[in-house]
């Protein structure tokens, strides 16, 4: 099922883009949002040098109509918020395609990650134009199953070693207790271990995200996803009709 992966720039007026601006080294972390008639209630985590500073503009900005505090700590602050502009929920509802949690925003740009149907997708895109919003497409890519990232052997000479400590640290297994344990050589074991190393870490590092300003592939050139799919970075400016929106999406 494609999963794309889009940046998108927020305009003037949401809560989120202009405090985000206005404090752009603070980064802002959506764990969880709902949208509600006309209005969105969130859950957020804010890291920033000067917190107090930031829920002080968030007070003070109009588009919200209430922060609660819920925790704080040195540097972070978790706070329930409700706004009255949940543009990207709004866009989210009316394609049907739900945003996945958590969501990082941070100098008035929102990362934003969806799994669903080629319809689906496009629909999200064509909802951000409805909404003046302008995006960039980071990557489109084919969701990997966990089940099928590795072979049924791969999966138990894997649990094998994490079960006997080959991971620990201190390493608790040798190579060779691995080797033993599930009956093959220990050649073998290593290099069907680092078949499988390669997967998982390759796998999670296409997962980690970047920084906003990052360009994955050091350039405007496609960007390689780990499952051999094509990923870009496309500047888009979705429209009413849907004629911006890419055709892999």
């Amino acid at each position: 099922m494609p999963q794309a992966r889009l940046l998108v720039d927020l305009p003037e007026g949401p809560w989120i883009a202009d405090v985000s601006r206005a404090f752009p080294d603070a980064g802002f972390r959506i764990l969880t949002a709902v949208p509600g008639e006309g209005a969105g209630f969130a859950l957020v985590q804010i890291t920033a040098r000067d917190t107090d500073a930031v829920l002080t503009a968030m007070d003070e900005h109009d588009a919200l109509a209430s922060v609660s505090v819920m925790a704080r700590g040195a540097g972070v602050a978790t706070v329930r918020i409700e706004t009255d502009a949940p543009l990207l929920l709004l866009a989210a509802k009316r394609s049907g395609l739900p945003i996945e949690m958590p969501l990082d925003v941070g100098n008035g740009v929102a990362r934003v990650e969806v799994t669903g149907e080629h319809e689906r997708v496009a629909a999200l895109g064509r909802h951000l134009g409805d909404l003046g919003l302008e995006f960039d497409v980071e990557c489109v890519r084919q969701r990997v199953d966990p089940e099928r990232l590795l072979t049924d052997r791969q999966r138990e000479i894997l649990l094998a070693a994490v079960e006997l400590g080959y991971y620990d640290v201190p390493r608790r297994a040798t190579l060779t207790a691995v080797a033993d344990h599930v009956g093959i050589a220990k050649s073998t074991c290593s290099e069907l271990l680092q078949r499988v190393e390669r997967a998982v870490v390759g796998e999670f590092v296409e997962r980690l995200p970047r920084p906003l300003d990052a360009d994955p592939a050091g350039g405007d050139g496609p960007v390689a996803a780990s499952d051999g799919s094509s990923g870009r970075r496309e500047r888009v400016t979705a429209t009413t009709d849907g004629g911006a929106v890419p055709d892999d999406l």
